[in-house]
């Protein structure tokens, strides 16, 4: 790598050295961004929350056992899931919080994304056994106690309120602390299904209500882990935040005079709401790479949102640096023969 090179890519990426007035973007002081849910403000909401969900939660699977009212007991399993959503996510508030060090350079911020895979896939394989045992009981339906069904859940519906307003207080920027309200939120509308299934049993016998209740409570379990092991899978395949085209950021990026070329531009998630990007810039010859750095920056953080950014800008006279141009060898160029993803130019040109 050359000299010039080797200057601006070390002014690019060293945020923390004092003397260089590049930097990649962290913002760590006021004007900076949040890196996930601050555990100090947040913790004491989601405590409270957990013991609402888990004190009721032991009484209703007695209740639903005493009533034979499988959809209780299903709504006590969700239940069970947004307990330990919550105690997972303020486990990984707690790691979230500890400095990167050693080979963890960007700490432990992705534990609350791995708690809502675990989480995510705790709501589907209760919703596999739940909707066979709704299934069987279709066919072979026993007596229910329609009364105890419809009082209990009555009872859920205001232990859900309260257990939603009180994550609601949180920081719902972490995609845990965020499942676990989704969770709750979806708890309370199978709440509410249960007390019409125990109405309509007590009021016209049909035992089957409690069985249909429960597939209605099977269908959100479905949607609600679907949707966790979506979005945490996308976090670990590094894939680009949802809301973000990395082919329109690129661009966007070469449009800006003087940049006639962008290429290895990555867009990855770190952990909920922390979008982190990279990218080698190339500029005219007569362009100020520091300039121009400092300029794509504030692009990136105010049509994009993207404030954690690594830029390496060089002019595109450096024939070392000049990749995939027309009629050159790619095999010479040492610096990266293949460019991840597409080159983006001026002009026309594949994605």
């Amino acid at each position: 790598m050359s000299r010039h090179d080797h200057d601006h890519a070390h002014e690019h990426t060293g945020a923390g050295h004092a003397g260089h007035d590049g930097h990649d973007g962290h913002g760590h002081g006021p004007g900076g961004h949040s890196h996930g849910v601050d555990p100090d403000a947040d913790r004491r909401w989601l405590a409270i929350a957990l013991a609402l969900i888990g004190g009721f939660m032991a009484v209703e699977v007695v209740i639903g056992v005493m009533a034979h009212s499988l959809a209780l007991i299903s709504d006590a399993a969700h239940m069970l899931t947004d307990a330990v959503s919550i105690v997972l996510a303020l486990i990984a508030m707690r790691l979230a919080a500890r400095p990167a060090r050693g080979g963890f350079t960007y700490g432990l911020k992705r534990a609350e994304i791995l708690s809502a895979q675990a989480n995510g896939l705790t709501l589907l394989l209760l919703a596999v056994w739940l909707a066979y045992e709704a299934v069987r009981r279709l066919l072979d339906p026993p007596p229910v106690e329609g009364g105890l069904v419809l009082v209990t859940a009555l009872a859920g519906i205001v232990v859900n309120v309260g257990a939603a307003w009180c994550i609601s207080r949180a920081n719902r920027s972490s995609l845990a602390v965020e499942g676990a309200y989704q969770h709750i939120l979806n708890d309370l509308f199978a709440f509410i299904g249960t007390a019409v299934s125990g109405l309509i049993v007590l009021t016209t016998g049909f035992v089957q209500a409690d069985a249909i209740a429960t597939l209605v409570v099977v269908a959100l379990m479905v949607k609600a882990g679907y949707g966790l092991v979506r979005e945490s899978g996308r976090i670990f395949l590094e894939a680009a935040p949802a809301h973000v085209d990395p082919d329109a950021v690129g661009d966007r990026l070469v449009a800006h005079v003087p940049v006639t070329e962008v290429h290895d531009l990555h867009i990855w998630t770190i952990t909920s709401g922390q979008a982190a990007l990279s990218a080698h810039v190339l500029v005219e010859p007569a362009g100020d790479c520091h300039a121009v750095r400092r300029e794509l920056e504030l692009l990136l953080e105010k049509e994009y949102g993207i404030t954690h950014t690594t830029l390496q800008v060089d002019h595109v006279q450096d024939a070392l640096l000049s990749v995939g141009r027309p009629g050159e060898d790619p095999g010479a160029d040492p610096h990266c023969a293949d460019a991840h993803g597409p080159v983006h130019r001026e002009g026309p040109h594949a994605h």
